[in-house]
C-alpha cells in the first residue's frame, strides 16, 4: 500500500467514525425525547440502557428539565448503566450546581460505593442542595463508617443539610446517634427541621428512640399555638408502638392538658387493649378537652367499652355525660338507643340536645315515640324543630 492511499483510508476512517459517533448521538437524543412519551418509554429507556456510556453525557446534559417526572426518569436510567460512574463522578466536580444536586440523586439509586469518596467530598460542598443529597445519597448505601462525616451536618447553617442529615443518620438505626438527632429534634430554630427529626427517628421504629421522642411530647414548645406541627411528632410515637402503650399511659396522668390529651389520642390510634380502663378513667379528667379526646379513643374500642360510657352517663359533670352521649352513637350496640332516649330527660339542656342528635344518627325505629314527644313539646321550640327534622329524615 502505498503512503498516498494509506493516508486516504486513515481520513476515510477518521470521517466514518465521526459520522458515526454523530449518528449515535442522534439517536442518543432521539430516545431521550422519546422518554416523554408514556407508549414509548419502556422500549426507549431499554435502549438507552443497551448504548450504556454513549447515553451518559447527553442523559446528564437533559437534566436541566423543569419536568420533574423526566428527572426522576433520567436519574433512574443512569443508575442502571455500570459505565456512567466515572462521568458522574467528573460532573459532581465542575458542572452547574443544579446538575450537581441531581447528578448526586444517581447515587441514592445505583449505591455504587465507587462513588462513596466523591460523596464524602461532595458532604463539604459550597452548595447546600449538593450537601443535603450527598448526605442522603451515602445513607442508601448502608455502610455505617460513613455516620462521623454524616453527624456534622446536623449543625448545617442550612436547613435543608439538617433535615436531611437527620433522615440520613436515623437509617442506620444506632442508637448511639438518637441524642445527636434529639437535640435538632428539641433545640432546633425551625420547626420545620425539627419535625424532620421526629420522622427520622420515627422511622428507626427502635425503643430506644421513644425516651427522645416522649420528652419532645413534653415540650411545649413543639404544640403550644402550633398543635398542627406536632403531628409529625404523634406519628413518629405511633410508629413505636406497642412498646410505647406504657410511656403514654403514664403521660395521661401528667399535668400538662395538652400533654394528657395527645396521649390519650395515640393510646386510641394504636388501639392496644391495655389502655382501655386508663382511657376510662381520663374520660373524667377535669380538662373537657382531654376526656373528649379520651371517649374518641375508647369509642375505637367498639362495645366493650359501652360499660364505661354507661357509668359516665351518671356522672354529675354535664361535659362527661355529653362526651359518653356522643361516642354512644357511634357504638354499634342495641343498648345505645334505649340509654340515649333517656338521656333526653338530662337535668342539663346540652346533654338534651346531644342526645336528640345522637338518636338521629342511629335512626332507630324505637326512638320515634320519644322523638314525637320532643316534637310536640312547644316550650322549647330549637329542641321542638330539631325532632321534627329528625322525624322527616326518617321516613
Amino acid at each position: 500500500m502505498t503512503n498516498f492511499t494509506w493516508r486516504i483510508k486513515l481520513r476515510y476512517n477518521k470521517n466514518m467514525n465521526w459520522l458515526t459517533g454523530s449518528s449515535k448521538q442522534n439517536d442518543v437524543k432521539r430516545l431521550i425525547a422519546l422518554l416523554a412519551d408514556s407508549a414509548k418509554r419502556d422500549s426507549a429507556t431499554r435502549e438507552l440502557i443497551t448504548l450504556g456510556l454513549d447515553s451518559v453525557s447527553p442523559l446528564i446534559a437533559a437534566l436541566q428539565t423543569q419536568d420533574t417526572n423526566l428527572i426522576l426518569l433520567y436519574q433512574q436510567i443512569l443508575a442502571r448503566i455500570p459505565s456512567a460512574t466515572p462521568e458522574l463522578i467528573q460532573q459532581l466536580k465542575s458542572a452547574h450546581p443544579l446538575i450537581r444536586g441531581r447528578v448526586v440523586e444517581v447515587f441514592s439509586f445505583s449505591k455504587d460505593k465507587a462513588a462513596m469518596p466523591a460523596l464524602l467530598d461532595a458532604l463539604k460542598s459550597e452548595y447546600y442542595t449538593v450537601r443535603s443529597r450527598a448526605a442522603l445519597a451515602l445513607a442508601n448505601m448502608d455502610d455505617a463508617r460513613v455516620i462521623p462525616y454524616l453527624l456534622p451536618l446536623l449543625k448545617d447553617t442550612e436547613d435543608e443539610v439538617r433535615s436531611a442529615a437527620c433522615i440520613a443518620v436515623a437509617k442506620f438505626r444506632d442508637p448511639a446517634t438518637f441524642d445527636d438527632i434529639t437535640n435538632v429534634l428539641l433545640d432546633d430554630p425551625k420547626i420545620e427541621v425539627r419535625q424532620a427529626a421526629a420522622r427520622a427517628l420515627g422511622d428507626t421504629k427502635h425503643s430506644a428512640a421513644i425516651p427522645f421522642l416522649i420528652e419532645a411530647l413534653h415540650d411545649s414548645s413543639w404544640w403550644f399555638e402550633r398543635e398542627q406541627s406536632v403531628a409529625d411528632l404523634l406519628t413518629a410515637i405511633e410508629k413505636m408502638a406497642p412498646a410505647v402503650v406504657d410511656p403514654l399511659i403514664e403521660a395521661l396522668a401528667d399535668k400538662e392538658a395538652t400533654v394528657r390529651k395527645f396521649a390519650a389520642i395515640m393510646l386510641g390510634r394504636i388501639g392496644d387493649p391495655r389502655a382501655v380502663e386508663e382511657l376510662g378513667m381520663t374520660l373524667y379528667d377535669l380538662h373537657n378537652e382531654v376526656g373528649k379526646a379520651a371517649a374518641e379513643s375508647l369509642i375505637k374500642f367498639g362495645p366493650q367499652t359501652i360499660e364505661i360510657f354507661i357509668e359516665a352517663l351518671r356522672h354529675p359533670e354535664a361535659d362527661v355525660r355529653e362526651n359518653a352521649v356522643r361516642a354512644l352513637s357511634r357504638i354499634k350496640d342495641q343498648r345505645a338507643v334505649i340509654l340515649l332516649i333517656e338521656m333526653l330527660q338530662d337535668p342539663d339542656w346540652e346533654v338534651q340536645k346531644q342526645s336528640l342528635l345522637a338518636l338521629g344518627e342511629l335512626r332507630d325505629a324505637r326512638a320515634v315515640p320519644a322523638l314525637q314527644s320532643v316534637a310536640a313539646n312547644r316550650a322549647d321550640r330549637e329542641m321542638s324543630m330539631l325532632a321534627k327534622q329528625i322525624l322527616e329524615a326518617m321516613k
